[in-house]
């Protein structure tokens, strides 16, 4: 529907890109110089404490002084509340999977499911290798379930248990996990954005992906390098903890290697193409049933009894899927391991996704987001600069937008026609969207990536963003692609 009459709508499947061409780029910038001001300073006063509400009230403000800037410039506010309902809708797919995760780790530490990966992970990695075997591993799982939300959710939450039981920072561990995620979740023919990205440029999966891998490939063996010599500089001599940690973790819980099953189903499916939400609902009630079997006692002392019968057994599961829950250990070092949130400790991070795209649904309603794409679409003019403003766009999209499909969807509609009249091969275009808007999205706090990530791995995006060298490195590679010529394919004249 159509309010404004200097608004214009382009539309491509189901997203919009909206201009308004009485809107100039000191205008669309604004808002963002002011939330980025307002965010350091937030930062700076509550600390890692800031995720706790005060950077999501923050959001809000930048999104007022947004629509201050779309008053200004004759934007309704029907229009604003519009384009945020919309931002708000394509999130609750996200919501729900967020909540699930939620219910997903409090049903899978009552089981001993997590305790039994952190058992047997301790007995099998050592601190030496331990961070290259998180990137390794997590970058296979990604690459079968095509979604590094999923393997975050499910080894993720397991590596960082057992890398926390090492003694490793647990920066280090969420970067290794996230750089084999985001490597899966790019290089996997079940990826959304792996899909989205060639739909956007105009080319095919295939040709997508295998053109990809020219700059992913050596992204990927840095990191694995990187994370190799990190691991030298780990402290192996822990063994005695290990042990007492091992012993501990027993006597707490009924190890078995059958609890294993549950985690195999979930991603099965998932690879089978289930819905996420399926799968991990799967995941949930699988837990519960073999928490009952496996672990008993566990589930008697959560709900709060001596003796295990239908209505404490209902209790006890619900509890852990739904609130904060904690089995009982004399080991100081195994308390936080033995700890779930729940579906109520992804609140906070919905809470942010929320006033994320309060911010990103009222910059697109006023213009911003399409004026700043197309002002860095004139700023340069040689092939090299096309790719850099191709860079900065998906970057700056997933700082103002919060979303990394928007960071994909806009600049590939905004830039396809410019990289065919200049002759380029659209596959230039999807795979610089892929190693700027895909992986960056988890370095920044408010976007949903960020967000997600951090809520589920229990560590800040400050803790882990200098260590997820993969992800930041990638957008630097494929612009020394550019800068150097290797690999840009020509489009073929018929």
């Amino acid at each position: 529907m159509q309010d404004d009459k200097n608004l214009t709508e382009i539309k491509l499947e189901d997203q919009k890109i909206i201009e308004n061409k009485e809107l100039n780029i000191w205008e669309a910038l604004f808002p963002v110089f002011a939330l980025v001001a307002m965010l350091a300073y937030n930062v700076s006063v509550f600390g890692d404490d800031a995720l706790g509400g005060s950077n999501q009230f923050i959001l809000l403000l930048g999104g007022a002084v947004a629509a201050l800037v779309g008053f200004r410039n004759k934007v309704s506010y029907k229009r604003m509340i519009e384009e945020v309902a919309e931002n708000i809708k394509s999130t609750v797919g996200a919501i729900l999977i967020l909540l699930m995760v939620g219910a997903l780790a409090g049903t899978w530490l009552i089981s001993g499911i997590i305790p039994a990966m952190i058992y047997y992970g301790l007995q099998v990695l050592n601190p030496t290798i331990f961070l290259a075997a998180c990137l390794i591993i997590c970058a296979v799982i990604s690459i079968a379930t095509g979604s590094s939300w999923t393997t975050s959710a499910t080894v993720g939450i397991a590596l960082i248990g057992i890398g926390e039981a090492l003694g490793i920072s647990l920066g280090m561990t969420a970067g290794a996990v996230l750089s084999g995620a985001y490597f899966g979740d790019k290089m996997s023919p079940m990826s959304d954005t792996t899909n989205l990205a060639p739909a956007m440029a105009g080319t095919d999966l295939f040709t997508h992906i295998k053109y990809m891998a020219y700059t992913t490939v050596p992204t990927i063996f840095i990191t694995l390098i990187v994370f190799i010599v990190l691991g030298f500089t780990q402290n192996s001599t822990g063994e005695a903890d290990t042990n007492a940690l091992l012993v501990d973790i027993n006597k707490a819980f009924n190890i078995s290697p059958w609890l294993f099953l549950v985690p195999i189903i979930v991603i099965a499916l998932i690879v089978k193409k289930a819905p996420p939400l399926a799968a991990l609902l799967a995941g949930t009630i699988l837990a519960g049933i073999f928490a009952i079997i496996f672990q008993p006692e566990v589930v008697a002392q959560v709900a709060g009894v001596e003796k295990l019968d239908f209505k404490s057994a209902y209790k006890g599961i619900l509890q852990a899927i739904t609130v904060k829950t904690s089995v009982a250990t004399e080991n100081a070092a195994l308390a936080d391991l033995f700890t779930a949130g729940g579906m109520s400790k992804m609140l906070g991070t919905i809470w942010l996704i929320l006033c994320a795209m309060v911010f990103g649904g009222i910059m697109d309603a006023i213009g911003a987001l399409a004026r700043i794409s197309s002002f860095m679409l004139n700023l340069f003019d040689s092939i090299f600069g096309l790719f850099a403003s191709t860079v900065f766009t998906c970057i700056g999209l997933n700082f103002t937008a919060s979303d990394q499909y928007l960071a994909i969807v806009v600049p590939g509609k905004m830039y396809a026609k410019a990289y065919r009249d200049r002759g380029l091969a659209p596959e230039n275009l999807s795979r610089t969207l892929e190693d700027s808007g895909t992986v960056t999205s988890v370095l920044i706090p408010w976007n949903t990536c960020g967000a997600y990530h951090s809520g589920v791995l229990g560590v800040s995006v400050f803790d882990y963003a200098f260590y997820a060298v993969f992800n930041w490195l990638s957008p630097f590679m494929t612009l020394l692609f550019a800068a150097f010529n290797i690999k840009i394919k020509q489009l073929v004249k018929k």
